[in-house]
């Protein structure tokens, strides 16, 4: 049986020839890590549920793993996740149990101790990959994460950017070198860790979580162009505006997300180009707190005329 010091030498002259690429597997830490007093602990999280709905549809597995990360944005560490699986009120549909492995009967008669996850998720940052999903379920189940600073990982790093041809995961794991066994969540978590701690671009020298931490610390605005003309909407489709018809309680309206840079530069934008008299539209501040979730508080903005 070749040791694994020979299989590894066997790879570096299977890429060292330049025809092949070598994918090694993910390891998952012993949890022995011991964390420096001047490190910040955090969870990396992830659910599985039986539909897209978080009004709707239930959780069935819940996963988080922790990991230590210092201000510049280094991952120092991780250490041992813990997953839980639940039995929804409705049978899990066929195809979420083909997407997520997960059954019946691997549910049946199984909870999530939700007080028990909010303790072990502590105050700490949470971090998911995607987390305009995975929040609205959890703050749902449970509540006393809603206090909780968020980040995403999908959505907070603009890997396009960087050169990956995908936000997926598992892809962003393959052009670091690795692979790992998908479906159940506490592996998703495990691989994000580990991308989080990878430089971007491939061969960088900043690392992803560093730039998540900027966007996390940072401030945004959402905005809603209220009473826009319908003449219009093609500019603001250009623009990056989305529609939204209303139906969560918000603006029925062309809404977009800005950064603090470009908040100001849009609102004169909105003004000269879109309205042209005095309007009166509604913002909201996005920070780590509510972003993502429900819990948006909308503010009047008054537009003037030119």
């Amino acid at each position: 049986m070749l040791t694994d010091p020979t299989i590894e030498a066997l790879a570096a002259r299977l890429e060292a020839t330049g025809d092949y690429r070598v994918l090694r597997r993910l390891q998952v830490p012993g949890g022995n890590f011991i964390p420096m007093p001047h490190m910040k602990r955090a969870v990396f999280l992830d659910v599985e549920t039986t539909g897209l709905d978080p009004n709707v549809d239930e959780i069935i597995e819940l996963a988080m793993v922790p990991f230590w990360y210092e201000d510049s944005g280094r991952i120092a560490g991780m250490g041992i996740g813990r997953s839980e699986l639940r039995q929804p009120q409705k049978p899990i549909p066929a195809e979420v149990a083909r997407l997520t492995g997960i059954t019946p009967d691997m549910v049946a008669g199984k909870t999530i101790d939700f007080m028990a996850a909010a303790q072990f998720a502590g105050d700490g940052l949470i971090v998911a990959h995607n987390a305009a999903f995975d929040r609205r379920f959890v703050e749902r189940f449970c509540p006393q994460l809603a206090n909780n600073r968020w980040a995403c990982s999908l959505s907070e790093i603009p890997w396009a950017a960087h050169g990956f041809e995908s936000a997926k995961l598992s892809l962003i794991g393959q052009a670091h070198g690795f692979f790992y066994d998908g479906h159940r969540a506490v592996n998703d978590c495990y691989a994000g860790i580990e991308v989080l701690s990878r430089s971007v671009p491939v061969g960088g020298t900043e690392s992803a979580m560093k730039i998540l931490l900027s966007s996390s610390n940072s401030r945004s605005w959402r905005c809603w162009a209220e009473g826009a003309p319908f003449e219009k909407k093609d500019l603001l489709k250009s623009r990056g505006y989305r529609w939204a018809d209303g139906s969560d309680g918000r603006p029925r309206a062309w809404w977009i997300d800005l950064d603090e840079a470009g908040f100001h530069g849009e609102m004169a934008y909105l003004r000269s180009n879109i309205y042209g008299w005095s309007a009166q539209i509604h913002i909201c501040e996005l920070n780590a707190l509510n972003r993502y979730s429900d819990r948006l508080n909308l503010m009047p903005y008054a537009l003037p005329a030119n």
